[in-house]
């Protein structure tokens, strides 16, 4: 015979189960060649990878804006990546904040062998300066490249022409 506290483990430990890898309690490193496989992960979904860092406020401006797209269109296909460009003594405040915000696990934190190798591996063309947002077909190709400070409006004409 079961009882109320079994049953009750029971439920807590699919609930447990059911959520998102990371789900919220760390940040995951990233690295050149894992930005990629990261991405590769998600193919048949239209990505939108935002790098950003706790004391870039711009970044923290659009935070919000960005997990309030990614509620609109999360349902047709659509993922918000995240990751950090903080140093590791920045990592709990990067979390705090995300957590903060309400964005959906995973989230990552760049911890590049080599900076430039990093921003050569998302875009040669990009410089490394934040925020800086890069969204990708289903296909796994970029589209679509949007640095510095940019209006809600023109990602979101960008993504309606994917989704």
């Amino acid at each position: 015979m079961r009882t109320a506290s079994h049953a009750t483990w029971c439920l807590a430990a699919f609930l447990i189960a059911a959520l998102p890898a990371g789900a919220g309690d760390a940040l995951t490193p990233v690295d050149e060649t894992g930005f990629g496989k990261v991405l590769a992960s998600h193919r048949g979904k239209v990505v939108l990878a935002n790098f950003w860092a706790t004391w870039c406020e711009p970044c923290r401006h659009e935070m919000p804006l960005l997990v309030a797209l990614e509620k609109k269109w999360r349902g047709r296909g659509f993922v918000l990546l995240t990751v950090s460009a903080d140093e590791p003594e920045q990592e709990a405040e990067a979390l705090s904040f995300l957590r903060k915000a309400a964005v959906r696990p995973p989230a990552y934190i760049k911890r590049a062998g080599n900076d430039e190798a990093f921003i050569d591996s998302v875009d040669k063309s990009w410089s490394g300066a934040l925020p800086a947002l890069f969204l990708y077909g289903r296909d796994g190709r970029k589209v679509a490249s949007f640095i510095g400070e940019t209006k809600l409006s023109d990602i979101e004409t960008a993504l309606g022409n994917l989704l």
